[in-house]
């Protein structure tokens, strides 16, 4: 069988009406060309074009193998340009892991944008604490929200944004029992946490100037999920600390309001850990340029978008960078991290 590319050359050069014009397409020398030409009809047992030194024409069976030849080269044509649609449009499964709270507060309301934007993602989004091993459960990101980056083995991380904790309480508390003017007058109040150490819910509170308070309160409600916490603030059950994302309408709301201001609680880091850049599918590229255009941060490395607290002037303290953390034997297996955090 002779070289389907000869059929492609032969139909630029009846379509150009020389040699010339289908090189400079093709990108082949003129001379060069022709001799695949000339190959071609040697293969053929015939001649397709006539050569005159002012132009060329076709022959009967010319006519009639430059048809096939176009018909070729199309159907060539558009199984390129498809499977460029399917490598470049994002399309097919997409399996996502996200933390409880992360998912009901922030990423939930973002689903339904990213879909109506790319129709031909499915998504399968698993909402869990539980910690997930992305090569065996076949997970493309995970989503997660730490204190530090953990190394992750051979896994991806892509930082997203920040959310900062916020110390929060009902305004009927604060009226019964008024409102703290220092961090040490936090030790007269019940707070909910998500443990109590020793017996207590500690609170470790950075200020203006460096300053750091480690505050030690009476547990009125001790829960490991922060949206049974959140229930318990709003019925005046004590004080604690919420994520941004998850309290900021209560606090524009005045549902809840915030306590010691000018005092902050440690900062997470929003990000996403998939295993490779490299063959990283067309959904799985596009679902993280989503949330990056969406989690944007403002100068005060506030997740803005999704936490307005007040004006974009007023900037909430970050707590000091801890340091990263040596990887545990767990953390470091290839595409396996711990959702001990992301509550």
């Amino acid at each position: 069988m002779h070289d389907l590319n000869d059929m492609r050359y032969f139909a630029e050069v009846v379509d150009h009406g020389s040699f010339a014009g289908a090189a400079r397409t093709l990108g082949l020398p003129t001379s060069r060309l022709s001799r695949r030409i000339a190959r071609l009809e040697t293969e053929l047992g015939m001649r397709l074009l006539h050569r005159t030194t002012r132009k060329l024409s076709l022959t009967a069976a010319g006519e009639q193998y430059h048809r096939h030849c176009i018909a070729v080269r199309d159907q060539a044509d558009q199984a390129q340009a498809e499977l460029a649609q399917i490598l470049t449009e994002p399309r097919g499964p997409l399996r996502v892991s996200c933390p409880v709270t992360l998912a009901q507060a922030t990423i939930g309301p973002l689903i339904p944008g990213y879909l109506a934007r790319h129709p031909k993602v499915r998504l399968e989004l698993q909402v869990s604490n539980r910690v997930v091993d992305l090569v065996e459960e076949s997970v493309d990101v995970a989503l997660r929200v730490r204190q530090t980056l953990d190394d992750s083995g051979s896994a991806i991380i892509k930082q997203l944004g920040l959310s900062h904790g916020l110390l929060v309480a009902s305004p009927a508390l604060l009226r019964r029992l008024g409102r703290p003017a220092q961090p040490a007058d936090l030790e007269r109040f019940n707070a909910v946490g998500l443990s109590a150490s020793g017996g207590k819910v500690r609170l470790r509170l950075f200020g203006p100037q460096g300053a750091r308070h480690d505050a030690a309160c009476r547990p009125a409600c001790v829960a490991d999920d922060l949206m049974t916490l959140r229930f318990a603030i709003l019925g005046g059950v004590g004080i604690g600390m919420l994520p941004d994302y998850m309290c900021h309408e209560d606090v524009a709301s005045g549902r809840l309001e915030r306590i010691l201001p000018d005092w902050s609680l440690a900062s997470g880091i929003v990000h996403a850990v998939y295993l490779s850049r490299r063959g990283m599918s067309p959904a799985l590229r596009s679902f993280l340029d989503y949330l990056g255009e969406k989690l944007v941060q403002a100068p005060v490395d506030d997740l803005v978008g999704l936490s307005p607290l007040k004006s974009p002037g007023e900037a909430i303290k970050a707590a000091p960078a801890r340091p990263a953390a040596k990887p545990s034997p767990r953390s470091a297996r290839p595409g396996r991290a711990s959702d001990l955090d992301d509550r």
